[in-house]
Formats: C-alpha cells, structure tokens, sequence
C-alpha cells in the first residue's frame, strides 16, 4: 500500500532532510502517528523519522543538511532536527534489552521488524519509505486501521508488562481510534493488570487520563473502564454516577458548542465535594492552576445571575459550573458569550473626596456598593456614583 499524499509530506525542508538521511539507500522512513493519520485521514501534528543510522552520524547528517540538531532524547537515539517549519524528531532504530513496567533499556539495532516490534500497537508500527511512500506493515497493522481497532502487538500482557502505561494508552487509542467493543485480549489483559497502574508516576497517570478526556466522546471508554475496574487503582472515586455526569456533560458540550474539555470532563467524573476533589487534583500532582479550577468547579453555587458568577469567580468557572450543575445552562451561557466581567469603576479615595473618613469603613462601603452593582447588573459609571453617594450619606449619618 501506497502511503496517500498529504500536505506535511512534501515540506522541502522535511524532503531535504531524509535526503540527507539517506532516504534514497532506505535508511530513514516515516513512523508512527504521522503514516496512521494519514491513513486515517487526521491532521498530523508531529513527525517523526527512524534510521538505522547511530545517533552521531544522524547528528552530523542533520548539521550539513543545514538544519539545528538537537540530543532531545540521546540516551534513546533521538536526535530533534529544528526544520524552519517544524522539528522533527529523528530516532535510530531500536530493541528493548530490559524494561520494568516504567522505563526500558535499549540497544541500537538495524533491523526495521525489531524496531516495530517493540511499539505498543500494530497501528502506530507502520513505517513509510518517504520516496516511493511505500508502506511497512509487519503486525497487521493496516488491517486494523480499517477495522478500527486497536490491538498489541503480539502477547497484551507481555507488552503491558513493559511499559504499565500501556493500559491507559490501549483505552485513550481506542477512544480515538477505535470502532465498537474494544479488542477482547487487549481488554482482558489490560483488566487484569489494572493494579500495575498504582506503578506509575501520578504525572503520567494524569497526562495519559486528561488525553483520553479530550478525545469528541470519551464516554463509552470510560463505562468500559469503570466496568473492568481499570480506573479503581488509580481513581476511586470515579463510580457509575460519575460516568452519567460525564455523558451528559459531553452531551451539552455537542449541543451548545463549548469546545470539550478534558479537565472540565474529569470534573464530571468526581463528586461535587471540593475537598474531596483538592485532595484527588493534589494525588495527580496538577498544577496550581488546574487544581484551582477542579475546585472552583466542583461548588454547585450557581450565584445570583450567570454574570454575577463569572464576576466572582471568573467566566471560565462559571461555564464550567453552568455545564455541570444548571438544570439547563443554555441561557448562562448566552449570557457570558462575549461578555468579560467589569471592573467596579470607582476607587477608595473617590469616597473620601465624597465625605467618608479615610480607614476601615471605606474598603466595608466600597464592597456594599460593588454587591449592589453587581445586583443591579453592572450598571454604568453614572448609576456607580449614585449609589456611591448614597451609601457615603449613609455611613456619614450613621457615624454621627
């Protein structure tokens, strides 16, 4: 099979750089997610190229191409060529003299079918000559990107043996890839080493989840998962409900056309309980940012109006929260498209120029009359001074 034309593929500087790399003696191919994609019909974000070229020589062949080489990953035989329209990651080709479920040792080897065999999928061993765009395929691979299945290449539990992140990646893969059911040995194999998962890093854990949650619907895979067990090591606290929440979150995501997001999605798999969620955001090591947003997210408090929520906590917030807890947030989130939350136009020492004694009561009557701003809508800096003047005579009076 012919690897089909595509706009990524006949860059110059990429055509230049398996030049160099010896693409006319078969010394370098495309792999990988690149060749799916495009079998598939996906844009294609990164390119990676193997050689059976060693590290040093890919890192000279680069250089007099005229291109930055950069070591990314030399312990590995990757070497990053900085293209003026991308890098591209360049790998010699390689076989796993040891692995421990989390990190492998390699040794560099020739041999393209040992290369290929040591990747998790059949769908991301295929490997295209970038000349005649001929296409490798040792494992079956492209049968499976027609059928829409993602299946290990040879024994599932000897490859999740080898790398325990496997079993997020065969379900974040399917979810992406794949059509019906998953692969039964696969999702047997991945259910009976669901512990293994507790192996992992909680970074990985969190980066391999929040992947598979940006996916169009990652509902399906989700039940599948909680069914099995797989998410119980790492997740407890993700149960059937959890997985209703989440389909109807996706569904009003399709439906009013917020794009989907993952961290909103994992939002709807854990309980409305912030300390609850703080302590599940801390496990998976997210960052300040992130955590805070799960928190936020996790209040049912849905405030006065759409926009008196997105002034308090943000319009980020209040369209998460909207999404997730309103009976019906088309008519919030209406109201926010297109609206940033004001600024209250007006400033301590204009009090003090209206008569209020500067100290304590002029940040107490600056905040009443933001809450009765607020209330009325946000009006604008005319009615701001009304209401200023009326709650300065106010304090005025009531000091005397």
């Amino acid at each position: 099979m012919i690897l089909p034309a595509a706009d990524w593929a006949a860059r110059p500087s990429l055509a230049r750089l398996a030049d160099a790399l010896g693409a006319r003696d078969g010394h370098v191919r495309y792999v990988g997610g690149a060749v799916r994609d495009t079998l598939l019909g996906l844009p294609v974000a990164d390119i990676d190229l193997a050689t059976c070229l060693v590290p040093e020589t890919v890192k000279q062949r680069i250089r007099a191409a005229g291109f930055r080489a950069v070591p990314t990953g030399i312990r590995h035989g990757t070497i990053t060529a900085v293209l003026p329209d991308g890098p591209v990651e360049v790998t010699t080709l390689r076989r796993d003299v040891s692995t421990d479920g989390r990190h492998a040792e390699v040794a560099f080897t020739d041999d393209w079918q040992e290369d290929a065999a040591r990747r998790d999928f059949t769908i991301n061993a295929l490997s295209a000559d970038p000349l005649a765009r001929t296409i490798h395929d040792y494992f079956g691979g492209l049968d499976d990107v027609a059928a829409g299945r993602v299946r290990f290449i040879g024994d599932p539990l000897r490859r999740i043996a080898e790398d325990h992140l496997r079993i997020l990646r065969f379900f974040r893969f399917h979810a992406r890839f794949g059509r019906g059911a998953p692969d039964a040995p696969g999702l047997d194999a991945c259910t009976a080493r669901a512990n293994d998962l507790m192996t992992l890093s909680r970074e990985r854990i969190a980066q391999e989840m929040l992947k598979l949650l940006a996916v169009d619907d990652p509902t399906p895979t989700i039940a599948t998962m909680a069914r099995h067990g797989i998410l119980a090591p790492i997740l407890p606290e993700i149960d059937a409900d959890g997985v209703e929440r989440l389909e109807r979150l996706v569904a009003r995501e399709q439906a009013l056309a917020p794009p989907g997001d993952a961290l909103r999605r994992l939002s709807a798999l854990l309980p409305a309980d912030p300390s609850l969620v703080d302590g599940v955001a801390a496990r998976l090591r997210l960052s300040n940012a992130q955590r805070k947003r799960l928190v936020v997210a996790a209040d049912a408090d849905l405030g006065a109006t759409p926009q008196a929520l997105a002034h308090r906590i943000g319009s980020e917030g209040a369209r998460d929260r909207l999404l997730l807890r309103a009976d019906d947030p088309s008519h919030g989130l209406a109201a926010l498209a297109g609206w940033t939350p004001p600024s209250l136009p007006l400033k301590g020492g204009e009090l003090v120029g209206m008569g209020l004694s500067a100290g304590p009561l002029v940040a107490a009557t600056l905040q009443a009359i933001e809450r009765q701003w607020i209330a009325e809508g946000f009006p604008d800096v005319d009615r701001v001074l009304a209401i200023a003047r009326e709650r300065v005579a106010q304090a005025v009076d009531a000091s005397r």
